[in-house]
């Protein structure tokens, strides 16, 4: 990827972020990590931390990747560990569909760029007030998983 293609996408990361920022109310956290040249190598593992201060919400986790054509599956498999501030921690193995059985990619996108939307935890609170982390690992069979553009957590309240 070359220097004015990199500008251009975080450009672009930085706008849906504001545009998030000021669309949504109950939003409590949202980042994006960005994959060099385009690719999510296997020890690259993106770890969001993220302040608690009410223990009595309810909450609704998501990532959000946004993928190329040169994405080589149908599906990517996640281990996301999450970080309680007391320091436990639990694992999650997790799979995602990001395209159909005939290859079409699931979510929205324009050009070479298609961003899926991937629920994590829904209507879940969090027991203690502090710093949670979630590091995300990819789990695909492959040390670079090219056409992997950034992969981004969101946290919002839920609303009933």
């Amino acid at each position: 990827m070359t220097g004015r293609t990199s500008r251009i996408n975080s450009l672009l990361v930085i706008i849906m972020m504001l545009l998030l920022v000021s669309c949504n109310g109950n939003l409590i956290y949202t980042d994006v990590a960005e994959m060099p040249d385009s690719a999510w190598n296997l020890f690259n593992n993106p770890d969001f931390s993220f302040p608690v201060t009410d223990t009595t919400k309810n909450t609704n986790i998501f990532f959000t990747i946004r993928t190329g054509s040169q994405y080589p599956y149908r599906n990517i498999f996640l281990f996301v560990t999450t970080k309680a501030p007391d320091g436990k921690s639990i694992t999650d193995t997790l799979e995602y569909e990001i395209a159909d059985e005939k290859g079409n990619w699931l979510g929205k996108g324009f050009g070479d760029i298609h961003e899926l939307k991937l629920p994590f935890r829904q209507n879940v609170y969090f027991p203690m007030k502090g710093t949670y982390h979630l590091i995300i690992r990819h789990g695909m069979r492959t040390e670079d998983l090219k056409g992997v553009y950034d992969i981004g957590l969101t946290v919002e309240k839920s609303v009933k």
